[in-house]
């Protein structure tokens, strides 16, 4: 007879010892405590406890709950094997599999966590949007070159996260109610202008807009 409480999964019960063991328990662990309790309910500890490790082990494997975060869910984890390619079809591909992702999302993709936390807790929304940047950046610097490179992914990021309360979040309006194919076509024509370099920082010092 076992002694478990029930309910208790069975990679909380699993003690192990290889890092590579813990670490796929401890994602599965993220994963069932993210779905069920959302981003910002959702705690490290639990966590820990749900994979039969320790809080620090937690900590010394993700270093975070917003790294915790991103790799456990779907989202721009995706990055590094999606933007390497043909550049003149890179808009393409960001669009496409951006709507993709979206279209088949659960509650826990990190854009969608990103807004709902936001109304809930601002720190949380915060902290999350660092991480997602910092992820994010170093992806995107090993195809973008130039001084508003940053600029331009974090142009990138506010385009997309407006979709996404539209369309996903309040779906509601036009763009929640077109196809996921136009989505794609309007979203690739946007991308392709905000990844286009501008003039130089410099150049614009000393204007005010007219």
């Amino acid at each position: 007879m076992s002694s478990e409480p029930p309910g208790v999964p069975a990679v909380a019960r699993r003690r192990v010892r290889a890092p590579e063991i813990h670490r796929e328990a401890i994602l599965e662990a993220a994963r069932a405590a993210f779905a069920e309790r959302g981003y910002t309910r959702a705690t490290i500890r639990e966590i820990a406890g749900r994979a039969g490790v320790t809080h620090g082990l937690v900590m010394r494997h993700f270093g975070s709950k917003e790294q915790l975060f991103l790799a456990a869910v779907p989202g721009p984890r995706d990055l590094p094997e999606l933007l390497p390619g043909p550049p003149e079809t890179m808009p393409d591909r960001i669009a496409r599999a951006f709507v993709e992702r979206m279209e088949h999302a659960d509650g826990n993709d990190p854009f969608l966590a990103l807004i709902r936390s936001a109304a809930s807790d601002e720190q949380a929304a915060t902290d999350l949007y660092a991480a997602m940047r910092r992820s994010s950046m170093e992806a995107y610097r090993t195809v973008l070159s130039g001084p508003d490179a940053d600029e331009r992914v974090d142009l990138l990021a506010s385009q997309l996260i407006g979709v996404i309360f539209s369309r996903y979040v309040l779906r509601d309006g036009p763009v929640a109610e077109m196809p996921p194919d136009r989505l794609v076509a309007y979203l690739t024509r946007t991308i392709r202008c905000l990844l286009e370099p501008v003039d130089p920082p410099e150049s614009f010092e000393g204007t005010s807009p007219s």
